[in-house]
């Protein structure tokens, strides 16, 4: 589905987006989140207690054949993309806050998603099954770059600046070089596949986000971190579990297996978009309400 090359390109993309991601991060933001650690505890529940109980949910009501189903629990089962900080950004989100759930999504990863993954894989068939060390394998690889973009920071805030940017738009590109390479080849498969597929690839995400956003309220997180928690919960990182197929599967079955992850990637950024507009109105309006509020205070002062 992805040639050697590609593969291997996704590879050193992903690489890339990781060490962007710890240039996002100090180890004083670590010591701040444990002093509040509230919001980012919310964060994983959503991760890792929503997202693959969800994916599972899905898989069973569309009735999906198991390579479609594993595809799409993988999806689940997957920590926070790094494109949530961005959609965070243009939504006037607490951006600070996803930061720190998207890294600690990822650091927990090693262990979370083989455990989320083997639970709710396994009663699909052996000959699909992701083996936990291609998970552990890919994740404490890309742990790697990450710790090295923590050091950079640390050594020189400009540089880490620097690399953080360029991480966060890697993870934009990531996705429209998945567009590019794997859609014009593949056009057909796209006409052929069915609506519960397409069901599956949208509703992960769309689900992610209203679910995430009411579990934050109903533990008292306010609104402004609710929608924060909602984008990080509902935006998976797609490309982690490409290559994750990709390094598992070969053939007709990479090709099945792959589906879901590349459509979820797809069409994340769409829906993604879509929210981060609607977001952001809703903040725009709180904060001219709140600056109303103020002028009127002092009004009667």
């Amino acid at each position: 589905m992805l040639s050697e090359t590609e593969t291997r390109l996704l590879g050193v993309m992903m690489m890339v987006i990781m060490l962007g991601m710890g240039a996002s991060l100090t180890f004083k933001d670590f010591a701040i989140a444990l002093r509040k650690p509230a919001g980012i505890a919310v964060g994983l529940l959503c991760q890792y207690g929503i997202m693959p109980l969800l994916a599972f949910v899905l898989a069973k009501a569309l009735a999906l054949p198991p390579a479609y189903a594993v595809g799409l629990i993988l999806m689940g089962c997957m920590p926070g993309g790094t494109t949530s900080n961005i959609f965070t950004y243009f939504s006037k989100g607490t951006l600070s806050l996803s930061i720190l759930m998207t890294m600690s999504s990822t650091l927990v990863a090693i262990v979370m998603v083989p455990i989320t993954l083997a639970f709710y894989s396994q009663g699909i068939e052996g000959q699909w099954q992701i083996p936990r060390e291609n998970v552990i394998q890919v994740l404490f690889v890309l742990l790697v770059p990450t710790v090295i973009g923590i050091a950079l920071r640390k050594w020189n805030a400009n540089v880490g600046a620097v690399i953080e940017m360029i991480g966060g738009l890697l993870g934009v590109l990531v996705i429209l070089f998945l567009i590019v390479s794997w859609v014009p080849r593949n056009w057909q498969l796209l006409l052929d596949t069915g609506f519960p597929v397409y069901t599956a690839s949208i509703g992960l995400g769309l689900a992610g986000f209203v679910l995430g956003y009411l579990l934050s309220r109903a533990l008292k997180q306010d609104a402004r971190r609710a929608r924060t928690i909602a984008l990080e919960t509902g935006i998976q990182n797609g490309p982690l579990a490409v290559l994750i197929v990709l390094l598992t599967f070969s053939g007709t079955q990479q090709q099945e297996v792959l589906l879901i992850p590349v459509l979820y990637s797809l069409f994340i950024v769409l829906s993604s978009s879509a929210v981060t507009v609607w977001f952001r109105r809703i903040t725009t309006r709180e904060e001219l309400a709140r600056d109303a509020a103020k002028i009127g205070a002092l009004a009667r002062a």
